[in-house]
């Protein structure tokens, strides 16, 4: 067995602004794992200042564990566990090189189902995002995802406004994503606010690591609340059980490249469905190689019970993507079958 890193930058179409700061490329490392029949891909995304493994020797790392499969013929979890991005890409890698492009048996990765996506709603000024929101729902998207704490709260509000005086809850549904941007004395003033407008969940109001004050947030605010950044680095299954345990969240929302790799994801489900916490998947911004595998390990963890929109929509966000047989029909993002 032999595997073959390539390190490769993409370009955004426009630029993709979050609280954190503005996204304009991507920087990748794909995989190649071949046995001298076939060749499986997989992709190794970590986003800079957020990922446990952006590390300053990325390269250099993921070559160590890349050899240690080699050698071996299997992922070393354990070892892994660190090291999500890189462990995804593997996983990935390695299940494409044994089952081919149908990663997983799902009525979605035969084609035969799409999976419900949000339209995802980037940072901008007020002018921007309100055309931004216009397009999703013209596109027929019934969930719209607003990155909010960028722009003046009070005109994030009047979007949010608009939005509710043309379209009910039942008609669409409404999300929100803080990535950290409230702090914590205005967050639960703030969440009342927002809760006005009928909305699904917020992400992530506060910063990661208040467990004690995201556990106030979620137990008195009047507005479910769902947890991503808090997520990241918990990375042993004992750990992620106490941090549920003490938070109580509604919602996690996992990402395989940030969360653990496709292991981690299935052990917070796993974990979360017990405590009576639902949980969704999205991508982390990865080419469609990435997402191709997000999607096909969607569709297996939920099955039949996939009926909440996931935040899968991120095909089109790049000038260079990689061709994959994905398309997103209407607010379903489906896998092309091939004639």
């Amino acid at each position: 067995m032999r595997i073959q890193i390539e390190e490769r930058v993409l370009h955004f179409r426009q630029p993709a602004g979050t609280s954190r700061g503005v996204y304009t490329e991507r920087r990748i490392w794909l995989l190649r794992v071949s046995d001298g029949a076939a060749v499986g891909i997989g992709e190794c995304a970590p986003l800079p200042d957020l990922s446990c493994d952006d590390i300053p020797n990325y390269a250099e790392v993921l070559r160590r564990f890349c050899d240690g499969v080699e050698q071996m013929g299997a992922i070393d979890y354990e070892a892994m566990r660190d090291y999500p991005s890189m462990l995804f890409g593997l996983e990935t890698a390695m299940l494409n090189l044994q089952s081919g492009e149908r990663l997983f048996d799902t009525p979605f990765s035969r084609g035969e189902q799409g999976i419900p996506i949000n339209g995802l709603v980037w940072m901008g000024t007020f002018d921007e995002m309100q055309q931004r929101i216009e397009q999703k729902l013209e596109q027929g998207f019934r969930c719209v995802k607003l990155k909010i704490g960028a722009i003046d709260f009070a005109r994030e509000l009047e979007l949010l406004e608009r939005i509710r005086q043309r379209f009910g809850p039942r008609e669409v549904q409404l999300r929100v994503d803080a990535n950290g941007a409230f702090p914590y004395d205005e967050a639960l003033y703030k969440l009342e606010l927002l809760s006005q407008y009928a909305l699904h969940s917020i992400e992530q109001p506060i910063k990661a690591g208040q467990w004690g004050n995201m556990a106030e947030l979620c137990r008195d605010a009047p507005l479910r609340i769902a947890l991503d950044e808090e997520l990241i680095g918990v990375n042993d299954p004992g750990q992620k059980r106490q941090l549920l345990n003490i938070i109580r969240p509604a919602y996690i929302i996992l990402k395989p490249s940030l969360h653990g790799g496709m292991m981690g994801v299935r052990e917070w489900v796993d974990i979360a469905s017990d405590m009576g916490i639902g949980s969704w998947v999205t991508s982390a911004l990865e080419s469609n190689v990435g997402l191709n595998a997000v999607a096909q390990l969607c569709s297996a963890l939920y099955g039949d019970a996939l009926t909440m929109p996931q935040g899968l929509g991120t095909g089109q966000l790049f000038t260079d993507n990689i061709p994959m047989p994905l398309e997103i029909r209407g607010d379903q993002l489906w896998i092309t079958k091939r004639s």
